[in-house]
Protein backbone atom coordinates (compact mmCIF):
# COMPACT_ATOMS: atom_id res chain seq x y z
CA UNK A 1 0.00 0.00 0.00
CA UNK A 2 1.20 3.52 -0.82
CA UNK A 3 2.59 5.43 2.19
CA UNK A 4 0.22 8.33 1.63
CA UNK A 5 -2.73 5.95 1.56
CA UNK A 6 -1.59 4.54 4.90
CA UNK A 7 -1.83 8.02 6.38
CA UNK A 8 -5.40 8.32 5.17
CA UNK A 9 -6.56 4.84 6.18
CA UNK A 10 -5.14 4.77 9.72
CA UNK A 11 -6.56 6.32 12.88
CA UNK A 12 -5.10 8.08 15.90
CA UNK A 13 -2.84 5.77 17.93
CA UNK A 14 -0.77 5.99 21.07
CA UNK A 15 2.44 5.79 19.07
CA UNK A 16 1.30 8.45 16.63
CA UNK A 17 -0.09 10.91 19.15
CA UNK A 18 2.97 10.45 21.36
CA UNK A 19 5.19 11.15 18.36
CA UNK A 20 3.17 14.30 17.72
CA UNK A 21 3.35 15.40 21.38
CA UNK A 22 7.11 14.94 21.43
CA UNK A 23 7.45 17.50 18.65
CA UNK A 24 5.93 20.07 21.01
CA UNK A 25 8.03 19.44 24.09
CA UNK A 26 8.51 23.22 24.36
CA UNK A 27 4.84 23.64 25.31
CA UNK A 28 3.53 23.15 28.84
CA UNK A 29 4.16 19.70 30.26
CA UNK A 30 0.43 19.27 30.95
CA UNK A 31 -0.67 20.24 27.44
CA UNK A 32 -1.09 16.67 26.23
CA UNK A 33 -3.27 14.32 28.30
CA UNK A 34 -3.18 10.54 27.87
CA UNK A 35 -6.67 9.05 27.57
CA UNK A 36 -7.39 5.53 26.28
CA UNK A 37 -4.01 5.36 24.63
CA UNK A 38 -4.28 8.76 22.93
CA UNK A 39 -2.31 11.91 23.76
CA UNK A 40 -4.94 14.65 23.40
CA UNK A 41 -4.08 18.35 23.24
CA UNK A 42 -5.62 20.45 26.02
CA UNK A 43 -6.95 22.92 23.43
CA UNK A 44 -8.77 21.66 20.35
CA UNK A 45 -10.06 23.45 17.28
CA UNK A 46 -13.80 23.66 16.62
CA UNK A 47 -15.54 24.42 13.32
CA UNK A 48 -19.12 25.41 14.23
CA UNK A 49 -19.43 29.11 13.57
CA UNK A 50 -19.31 31.15 10.38
CA UNK A 51 -21.10 31.61 7.11
CA UNK A 52 -21.54 28.74 4.67
CA UNK A 53 -19.34 30.39 2.06
CA UNK A 54 -15.98 29.95 0.38
CA UNK A 55 -14.27 32.72 2.33
CA UNK A 56 -15.09 31.12 5.67
CA UNK A 57 -14.04 27.72 4.33
CA UNK A 58 -10.65 29.09 3.31
CA UNK A 59 -10.27 30.53 6.81
CA UNK A 60 -11.06 27.19 8.42
CA UNK A 61 -8.65 25.23 6.23
CA UNK A 62 -5.83 27.66 6.99
CA UNK A 63 -6.70 27.68 10.70
CA UNK A 64 -6.80 23.89 11.02
CA UNK A 65 -3.40 23.64 9.34
CA UNK A 66 -2.04 26.39 11.61
CA UNK A 67 -3.48 24.70 14.71
CA UNK A 68 -1.92 21.33 13.89
CA UNK A 69 1.40 23.08 13.21
CA UNK A 70 1.16 24.79 16.63
CA UNK A 71 0.46 21.72 18.77
CA UNK A 72 -3.30 21.14 18.55
CA UNK A 73 -4.17 17.58 17.51
CA UNK A 74 -7.87 17.48 18.47
CA UNK A 75 -10.09 18.56 15.56
CA UNK A 76 -13.84 18.78 16.12
CA UNK A 77 -16.64 19.17 13.60
CA UNK A 78 -20.15 17.87 12.77
CA UNK A 79 -21.91 16.83 9.60
CA UNK A 80 -24.47 19.64 9.91
CA UNK A 81 -22.00 22.44 10.67
CA UNK A 82 -22.28 25.04 7.93
CA UNK A 83 -24.31 22.58 5.82
CA UNK A 84 -21.50 19.99 5.64
CA UNK A 85 -18.93 22.58 4.60
CA UNK A 86 -17.07 22.32 7.91
CA UNK A 87 -16.51 18.57 7.57
CA UNK A 88 -15.28 19.09 4.02
CA UNK A 89 -12.98 21.89 5.19
CA UNK A 90 -11.49 19.53 7.77
CA UNK A 91 -11.01 16.99 4.97
CA UNK A 92 -9.23 19.55 2.80
CA UNK A 93 -6.97 20.59 5.67
CA UNK A 94 -6.10 16.98 6.50
CA UNK A 95 -5.30 16.19 2.88
CA UNK A 96 -2.95 19.16 2.78
CA UNK A 97 -1.27 18.24 6.07
CA UNK A 98 -0.74 14.65 4.97
CA UNK A 99 0.45 15.53 1.46
CA UNK A 100 3.08 17.93 2.82
CA UNK A 101 4.13 15.59 5.67
CA UNK A 102 3.23 18.21 8.26
CA UNK A 103 1.29 15.53 10.11
CA UNK A 104 0.43 11.87 9.84
CA UNK A 105 -3.03 10.38 10.24
CA UNK A 106 -2.15 8.46 13.39
CA UNK A 107 -1.15 11.72 15.13
CA UNK A 108 -4.51 13.49 14.87
CA UNK A 109 -7.76 12.88 16.76
CA UNK A 110 -10.58 13.67 14.34
CA UNK A 111 -14.04 13.99 15.88
CA UNK A 112 -17.42 14.54 14.27
CA UNK A 113 -21.11 14.26 15.15
CA UNK A 114 -24.34 12.94 13.72
CA UNK A 115 -28.00 13.28 14.53
CA UNK A 116 -29.22 16.46 12.90
CA UNK A 117 -30.45 16.29 9.32
CA UNK A 118 -27.77 18.13 7.31
CA UNK A 119 -28.23 20.21 4.20
CA UNK A 120 -25.70 19.91 1.40
CA UNK A 121 -23.81 23.17 1.00
CA UNK A 122 -26.85 25.42 1.44
CA UNK A 123 -30.47 25.22 2.68
CA UNK A 124 -32.86 23.70 0.12
CA UNK A 125 -35.39 25.88 -1.66
CA UNK A 126 -38.22 23.57 -0.49
CA UNK A 127 -37.42 22.27 2.99
CA UNK A 128 -40.50 20.02 3.27
CA UNK A 129 -39.74 18.38 -0.07
CA UNK A 130 -36.13 17.90 1.04
CA UNK A 131 -37.25 16.16 4.25
CA UNK A 132 -39.64 13.90 2.36
CA UNK A 133 -36.90 12.93 -0.08
CA UNK A 134 -34.54 12.07 2.76
CA UNK A 135 -37.18 9.95 4.50
CA UNK A 136 -37.74 7.96 1.33
CA UNK A 137 -34.05 7.73 0.46
CA UNK A 138 -33.15 6.44 3.92
CA UNK A 139 -36.31 4.35 4.36
CA UNK A 140 -37.14 6.14 7.61
CA UNK A 141 -40.53 6.31 9.26
CA UNK A 142 -41.65 9.94 9.69
CA UNK A 143 -41.71 9.56 13.51
CA UNK A 144 -38.03 8.63 13.51
CA UNK A 145 -37.15 12.15 12.34
CA UNK A 146 -38.35 14.30 15.23
CA UNK A 147 -39.22 17.91 14.57
CA UNK A 148 -38.07 17.44 11.01
CA UNK A 149 -34.49 17.96 12.23
CA UNK A 150 -33.14 15.10 14.36
CA UNK A 151 -32.80 11.35 13.97
CA UNK A 152 -30.75 8.65 15.66
CA UNK A 153 -32.20 5.55 14.03
CA UNK A 154 -29.42 2.96 13.52
CA UNK A 155 -29.65 2.91 9.72
CA UNK A 156 -29.58 6.69 9.64
CA UNK A 157 -26.45 6.86 11.79
CA UNK A 158 -24.66 4.38 9.54
CA UNK A 159 -25.59 6.41 6.48
CA UNK A 160 -24.39 9.60 8.16
CA UNK A 161 -21.08 7.93 9.01
CA UNK A 162 -20.77 7.04 5.32
CA UNK A 163 -21.19 10.69 4.38
CA UNK A 164 -18.89 11.98 7.12
CA UNK A 165 -16.12 9.60 6.11
CA UNK A 166 -16.41 10.80 2.52
CA UNK A 167 -16.45 14.46 3.58
CA UNK A 168 -13.38 13.98 5.77
CA UNK A 169 -11.51 11.81 3.28
CA UNK A 170 -10.88 9.17 5.95
CA UNK A 171 -11.62 5.52 6.55
CA UNK A 172 -11.95 5.81 10.33
CA UNK A 173 -13.36 8.52 12.59
CA UNK A 174 -11.60 8.65 15.96
CA UNK A 175 -14.56 9.92 17.99
CA UNK A 176 -18.16 9.91 16.78
CA UNK A 177 -20.67 11.82 18.90
CA UNK A 178 -24.42 11.53 18.99
CA UNK A 179 -25.28 15.18 18.53
CA UNK A 180 -27.65 16.70 21.11
CA UNK A 181 -29.64 13.49 21.70
CA UNK A 182 -31.76 15.40 24.23
CA UNK A 183 -33.49 16.98 21.22
CA UNK A 184 -35.51 13.77 21.01
CA UNK A 185 -36.90 14.29 24.52
CA UNK A 186 -38.92 17.25 23.27
CA UNK A 187 -40.94 14.84 21.11
CA UNK A 188 -40.91 11.31 22.59
CA UNK A 189 -41.48 9.75 26.00
CA UNK A 190 -38.49 8.95 28.25
CA UNK A 191 -39.07 5.23 27.70
CA UNK A 192 -39.10 5.65 23.92
CA UNK A 193 -36.01 7.85 24.14
CA UNK A 194 -34.09 5.20 26.08
CA UNK A 195 -35.15 2.57 23.54
CA UNK A 196 -33.90 4.74 20.68
CA UNK A 197 -30.67 5.59 22.47
CA UNK A 198 -29.96 1.93 23.21
CA UNK A 199 -30.48 1.04 19.54
CA UNK A 200 -28.12 3.88 18.58
CA UNK A 201 -25.48 2.64 21.02
CA UNK A 202 -25.80 -0.89 19.64
CA UNK A 203 -25.21 0.39 16.12
CA UNK A 204 -22.24 2.52 17.17
CA UNK A 205 -20.68 -0.46 18.94
CA UNK A 206 -21.01 -2.33 15.65
CA UNK A 207 -19.52 0.59 13.72
CA UNK A 208 -16.56 0.49 16.12
CA UNK A 209 -16.21 -3.27 15.65
CA UNK A 210 -16.22 -2.70 11.88
CA UNK A 211 -13.42 -0.15 12.21
CA UNK A 212 -15.33 2.86 10.86
CA UNK A 213 -15.20 4.65 14.22
CA UNK A 214 -12.89 4.13 17.18
CA UNK A 215 -14.88 5.60 20.07
CA UNK A 216 -18.28 7.18 20.46
CA UNK A 217 -19.97 9.49 22.90
CA UNK A 218 -22.58 12.20 23.22
CA UNK A 219 -22.16 15.89 22.46
CA UNK A 220 -24.82 17.94 24.21
CA UNK A 221 -25.73 21.55 24.74
CA UNK A 222 -28.33 21.23 27.51
CA UNK A 223 -28.68 17.56 28.44
CA UNK A 224 -25.73 17.25 30.81
CA UNK A 225 -25.99 20.77 32.28
CA UNK A 226 -29.66 21.04 33.27
CA UNK A 227 -31.25 19.79 36.49
CA UNK A 228 -33.06 16.50 36.98
CA UNK A 229 -36.50 18.11 36.67
CA UNK A 230 -35.77 19.40 33.18
CA UNK A 231 -37.24 17.26 30.40
CA UNK A 232 -33.94 17.43 28.51
CA UNK A 233 -31.90 16.04 31.41
CA UNK A 234 -29.54 13.12 30.69
CA UNK A 235 -28.47 11.00 33.69
CA UNK A 236 -24.92 9.90 33.10
CA UNK A 237 -25.21 6.67 35.04
CA UNK A 238 -27.97 5.46 32.71
CA UNK A 239 -25.84 6.17 29.64
CA UNK A 240 -22.88 4.27 31.07
CA UNK A 241 -25.05 1.33 32.11
CA UNK A 242 -26.61 1.22 28.64
CA UNK A 243 -23.15 1.16 27.05
CA UNK A 244 -22.09 -1.68 29.35
CA UNK A 245 -25.21 -3.65 28.47
CA UNK A 246 -24.69 -3.40 24.71
CA UNK A 247 -20.88 -3.37 24.58
CA UNK A 248 -19.68 -5.11 27.71
CA UNK A 249 -16.79 -3.93 29.87
CA UNK A 250 -14.81 -2.92 26.77
CA UNK A 251 -17.59 -0.74 25.33
CA UNK A 252 -16.55 2.22 23.19
CA UNK A 253 -18.75 4.86 24.85
CA UNK A 254 -15.87 6.91 26.24
CA UNK A 255 -16.34 10.60 25.34
CA UNK A 256 -18.57 13.44 26.55
CA UNK A 257 -18.79 16.91 25.04
CA UNK A 258 -20.64 19.81 26.69
CA UNK A 259 -20.33 23.60 26.96
CA UNK A 260 -17.74 24.74 29.45
CA UNK A 261 -16.21 28.19 29.90
CA UNK A 262 -15.97 31.02 32.42
CA UNK A 263 -19.62 31.86 31.81
CA UNK A 264 -20.95 28.28 31.79
CA UNK A 265 -19.55 26.51 34.84
CA UNK A 266 -22.34 24.02 35.53
CA UNK A 267 -20.00 21.04 35.00
CA UNK A 268 -18.02 21.95 38.13
CA UNK A 269 -20.56 23.72 40.35
CA UNK A 270 -23.93 21.96 39.88
CA UNK A 271 -24.45 18.65 41.68
CA UNK A 272 -26.81 17.22 39.08
CA UNK A 273 -25.47 13.70 38.46
CA UNK A 274 -26.34 10.76 40.76
CA UNK A 275 -23.51 8.41 41.62
CA UNK A 276 -23.69 5.32 43.84
CA UNK A 277 -20.62 3.85 45.52
CA UNK A 278 -19.90 1.11 48.03
CA UNK A 279 -18.54 2.27 51.38
CA UNK A 280 -17.82 -0.31 54.10
CA UNK A 281 -20.33 -2.73 52.65
CA UNK A 282 -23.06 -0.15 52.26
CA UNK A 283 -24.22 1.77 49.20
CA UNK A 284 -23.76 5.51 49.41
CA UNK A 285 -25.82 7.63 47.01
CA UNK A 286 -24.16 10.91 46.04
CA UNK A 287 -24.94 13.85 43.78
CA UNK A 288 -21.86 15.01 41.89
CA UNK A 289 -21.04 17.73 39.38
CA UNK A 290 -20.73 16.43 35.84
CA UNK A 291 -16.93 16.49 35.69
CA UNK A 292 -16.62 14.58 38.96
CA UNK A 293 -19.12 11.97 37.76
CA UNK A 294 -17.38 11.68 34.39
CA UNK A 295 -14.12 10.97 36.17
CA UNK A 296 -15.75 8.21 38.23
CA UNK A 297 -16.94 6.56 35.02
CA UNK A 298 -13.56 7.05 33.26
CA UNK A 299 -15.12 9.20 30.55
CA UNK A 300 -13.10 11.71 28.55
CA UNK A 301 -14.57 15.18 29.15
CA UNK A 302 -14.34 17.70 26.31
CA UNK A 303 -15.57 21.26 26.78
CA UNK A 304 -17.16 23.04 23.83
CA UNK A 305 -17.66 26.81 23.38
CA UNK A 306 -14.39 27.47 25.18
CA UNK A 307 -14.77 31.23 24.75
CA UNK A 308 -18.59 31.14 25.00
CA UNK A 309 -18.67 32.03 21.31
CA UNK A 310 -16.54 35.15 22.07
CA UNK A 311 -18.82 36.37 24.89
CA UNK A 312 -16.12 35.97 27.54
CA UNK A 313 -13.81 38.28 25.63
CA UNK A 314 -13.35 41.67 27.33
CA UNK A 315 -15.31 40.26 30.31
CA UNK A 316 -12.66 38.43 32.31
CA UNK A 317 -12.50 40.21 35.71
CA UNK A 318 -9.16 41.75 36.63
CA UNK A 319 -8.98 39.61 39.78
CA UNK A 320 -9.40 36.45 37.72
CA UNK A 321 -6.84 37.61 35.18
CA UNK A 322 -4.37 38.27 37.98
CA UNK A 323 -5.02 34.91 39.65
CA UNK A 324 -4.39 33.17 36.33
CA UNK A 325 -0.97 34.75 36.12
CA UNK A 326 -1.62 37.59 33.71
CA UNK A 327 -2.11 37.15 29.98
CA UNK A 328 -1.96 39.34 26.91
CA UNK A 329 -5.60 38.71 26.05
CA UNK A 330 -8.86 37.60 27.66
CA UNK A 331 -8.97 34.68 25.24
CA UNK A 332 -5.66 33.33 26.52
CA UNK A 333 -6.72 33.76 30.16
CA UNK A 334 -10.07 32.08 29.55
CA UNK A 335 -8.51 29.10 27.81
CA UNK A 336 -5.85 28.83 30.52
CA UNK A 337 -8.69 28.64 33.06
CA UNK A 338 -10.46 25.97 31.03
CA UNK A 339 -7.41 23.78 30.58
CA UNK A 340 -6.62 24.10 34.30
CA UNK A 341 -10.01 22.65 35.25
CA UNK A 342 -9.60 19.32 37.08
CA UNK A 343 -11.11 16.54 35.01
CA UNK A 344 -11.45 18.45 31.73
CA UNK A 345 -9.29 16.88 29.03
CA UNK A 346 -9.70 19.27 26.10
CA UNK A 347 -11.23 22.72 25.68
CA UNK A 348 -12.55 23.39 22.18
CA UNK A 349 -12.50 26.82 20.63
CA UNK A 350 -13.83 27.69 17.20
CA UNK A 351 -11.11 29.27 15.04
CA UNK A 352 -11.41 30.28 11.40
CA UNK A 353 -8.66 32.90 11.48
CA UNK A 354 -5.02 31.75 11.72
CA UNK A 355 -4.13 34.86 13.74
CA UNK A 356 -6.63 33.77 16.39
CA UNK A 357 -5.10 30.30 16.35
CA UNK A 358 -1.69 31.63 17.28
CA UNK A 359 -3.13 33.95 19.92
CA UNK A 360 -5.29 31.28 21.54
CA UNK A 361 -2.74 28.49 21.51
CA UNK A 362 -0.32 30.70 23.43
CA UNK A 363 -2.39 29.54 26.42
CA UNK A 364 -0.68 26.15 26.09
CA UNK A 365 2.77 27.54 26.84
CA UNK A 366 2.30 27.56 30.61
CA UNK A 367 1.29 24.78 32.96
CA UNK A 368 -2.24 25.11 34.31
CA UNK A 369 -2.87 26.52 37.76
CA UNK A 370 -2.91 23.93 40.55
CA UNK A 371 -6.18 22.43 41.79
CA UNK A 372 -6.21 24.37 45.05
CA UNK A 373 -5.80 27.69 43.25
CA UNK A 374 -8.51 26.66 40.78
CA UNK A 375 -11.07 25.94 43.49
CA UNK A 376 -10.19 29.11 45.37
CA UNK A 377 -10.60 31.11 42.17
CA UNK A 378 -13.96 29.47 41.53
CA UNK A 379 -15.25 30.84 44.83
CA UNK A 380 -14.59 34.44 43.78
Amino acid sequence: MDANMTKYSAFATQTGTQRYAQRFAHLAADHFRLRYGLHLSSVGIGTYRGAADATTSTGYVESIVAAVEAGCNVIDTAINYRHMRSERDVGRALARLFATNQAQRDELVVCTKGGFLPYDGAPPADRLAFIQERLEELNLAPLELVGGVHCMAPAYLSQQIDVSLANLGLQTIDVYYLHNPETQLQYVTPDEFRSRLRAAFERLEQEAADGRIRFYGIATWEGLRVGQQDRRYLPLYQLVEMARQVGGAKHRFRFLQFPYNLGMLEAVVDNNQPFAREMEGKQENLMLPLLAAARQYALVAVGSAGLMQTEVLDNVPDAVMEALGGWESDAQAALHFNRSTPGLTTSLVGMSNPAHVHENLAATQRAGIDAQTFWELLKE
